[in-house]
C-alpha cells in the first residue's frame, strides 16, 4: 500500500505546498545571510590560520530526497563542505554484510579526506553506521563504544594530535527514543570521565529537536554546557528540526555552527550537513595564560 502522502498527493496539492515552502525557506536563508554578513563584520573571534573546519552529515545511505541512490552525489557534497574533520552517519547497509556505501576514491580525490578504519566488515566503512574522515595529514587513535538502547547504536571516540594540541572527536548517532538518548548521553559522559582531559567535540545525528527542560541532551550539560537552540537540519528540503549537533568543550572551542544548504545538499540526503569552526588556538592560549 502506498504511503498516505503518495495516495493523496493530488488532493493535498503537494507540489504547490512544497514549492511555496521552499520559496519561504529561501527568503529566510537570504535574510540570515544578510544578518550573517553583518555579524561577521563585528565577529569578536575572527578566523585564525590554525582554525579547522568540522562537519557532520547523516548520509541516509546515499539515498536522496528524490529516492535515488547516488554515492557520487554524496561525495560531491562532502567535497563542498571543505572539512578537515568529518563525521558521517548511515554510511553502511543496515542489514546483511553491512557493506559501505561511500565512494571512498571520489571522496579522497575531491575532498582530500581519508576514512579512519573502524569496521569489522571487510567492505564496511563505519561502526554502527558511524564513520570518521580526516584530512590526509591527520591521524587518529580510535575507540569504538556501544551505546545502550532499544536498537543497536554506537559511537567513535578518536584522539588526534594537532600542532595546537590534542583533540578528542566523538562521532555518534543517537536513538529515536528519548529514554534511549538519555542513556546514550550518560554513556558518552562515562567514556569522557575515563579518559584524559583535553578539548573535545561531539558531533553527529543526536535525534533531539528539543532544547528545553525535557531535552535528552541535558545530560550532556556538565561537560558541553546548556542545550541551546541549534540550526535546523531536517528535513533537508525545508528544515524545521535541529536533529544534528556539533558540541564542544571548553566553551568557545566550536563557533559558527550552521546548516549547509547548497542546492545539491538539499536533495542528496534527508538531513542537511552541519559545519562549524574549531578554534583550538584560542583554547591553548586560554590554558597558557591561566
Amino acid at each position: 500500500m502506498k504511503p498516505f502522502v503518495a495516495r493523496h498527493a493530488a488532493r493535498l496539492r503537494l507540489p504547490q505546498i512544497t514549492g511555496a515552502a521552499q520559496r519561504l525557506r529561501d527568503f529566510v536563508l537570504d535574510l540570515r545571510a544578510i544578518g550573517g554578513n553583518a555579524a561577521a563584520a563585528a565577529d569578536p573571534h575572527p578566523p585564525h590560520p590554525s582554525d579547522l573546519r568540522v562537519a557532520s552529515w547523516n548520509l541516509h545511505k546515499c539515498v536522496g530526497a528524490d529516492g535515488r541512490f547516488d554515492p557520487h552525489r554524496s561525495a560531491t557534497v562532502i567535497a563542498e563542505l571543505g572539512a578537515d574533520i568529518l563525521a558521517l552517519q548511515e554510511v553502511d547497509k543496515r542489514f546483511g554484510r553491512r557493506d559501505g556505501l561511500l565512494d571512498l576514491a571520489a571522496v579522497r580525490r575531491h575532498a582530500g579526506l581519508k576514512l579512519v578504519p573502524v569496521s569489522d566488515a571487510p567492505a564496511g566503512h563505519g561502526w554502527h553506521g558511524n564513520a570518521l574522515l580526516l584530512r590526509e595529514d591527520l591521524a587518529a587513535r580510535v575507540q569504538r563504544i556501544r551505546l545502550p538502547g532499544a536498537e543497536p547504536r554506537g559511537a567513535l571516540v578518536a584522539e588526534i594530535d594537532l600542532p595546537q594540541g590534542p583533540l578528542r572527536v566523538i562521532a555518534a548517532h543517537f536513538g529515536l527514543l528519548r529514554r534511549c538518548r538519555t542513556r546514550q548521553g550518560h554513556a558518552i559522559l562515562r567514556t569522557l570521565a575515563d579518559g584524559t582531559e583535553m578539548p573535545t567535540i561531539l558531533l553527529g545525528d543526536l535525534n533531539e529537536w528539543n532544547h528545553g527542560p525535557r531535552s535528552s541532551l541535558r545530560v550532556l550539560e556538565p561537560v558541553f554546557g546548556p542545550a541551546t537552540p541549534a540550526p535546523a537540519s531536517f528535513p533537508a528540503a525545508v528544515p524545521v528540526l535541529a536533529l544534528d549537533r556539533i558540541l564542544g568543550q571548553p566553551e568557545g572551542l566550536v563557533t559558527e555552527v550552521r546548516a549547509y544548504a547548497s542546492p545539491l545538499a538539499r536533495v542528496a540526503s534527508d538531513h542537511l550537513p552541519l559545519v562549524g569552526r574549531l578554534r583550538l588556538h584560542a583554547v591553548a592560549n586560554r590554558v597558557a595564560t591561566g
